[in-house]
């Protein structure tokens, strides 16, 4: 769980790691795709995932809980319960009725898009952002700036994979 370095001693860890199901070779050749529907189907895997999110931000005073779609949306809504914040979903285009604010982003072959809700954030609010995996970052990269330019000060962004092999690939060897 990227979100918790700090507690990579944690005995639930490898519990929650060894519920994830590696799926060679999709959506295409070549692709390792971390599947959570494992760990979801995994009672005590899953409550272990979200109490070590609730423990790291339990007393940070996190107003907004801001979830990517889709998996974010599994996480985030029962990591803000627990918190006591609000819950706003960011999504793809078209998603949202009413007014909405977007966030483009560039993908390795073309642009995709984060949207939300204008007003969903005040200006001040402490945000959390979570989803399931970090890879590139860009999507990440993308709610930070959606929920900074509506006022949000990001406190940290919380991932359950990381892919570490991309993490040496992207970054730089001084």
């Amino acid at each position: 769980m990227s979100a918790c370095k700090d507690r990579e001693q944690d005995p639930r860890i490898e519990g929650i790691a060894s519920s994830i199901r590696v799926v060679p070779n999709f959506p295409k050749p070549g692709i390792m795709f971390q599947d959570i529907t494992t760990l979801l189907l995994d009672p005590k895997a899953f409550k272990n995932t979200v109490d070590l999110f609730v423990e790291r931000y339990t007393g940070k005073d996190i107003t907004v809980v801001a979830g990517i779609e889709a998996r974010g949306f599994i996480f985030g809504p029962p990591i803000a319960l627990a918190i006591g914040a609000k819950f706003i979903p960011l999504r793809k285009p078209r998603k949202l009725p009413g007014e909405v604010i977007s966030e483009e982003y560039v993908l390795e072959y073309g642009t995709d898009c984060l949207q939300m809700h204008i007003g969903a954030v005040q200006p001040g609010d402490r945000a959390l952002v979570v989803d399931d995996l970090i890879a590139t970052g860009g999507t990440l990269c993308a709610a930070i700036k959606l929920l900074e330019r509506a006022g949000a000060e990001v406190v940290e962004c919380a991932c359950v994979i990381e892919l570490p092999e991309l993490k040496k690939r992207l970054t730089p060897n001084y």
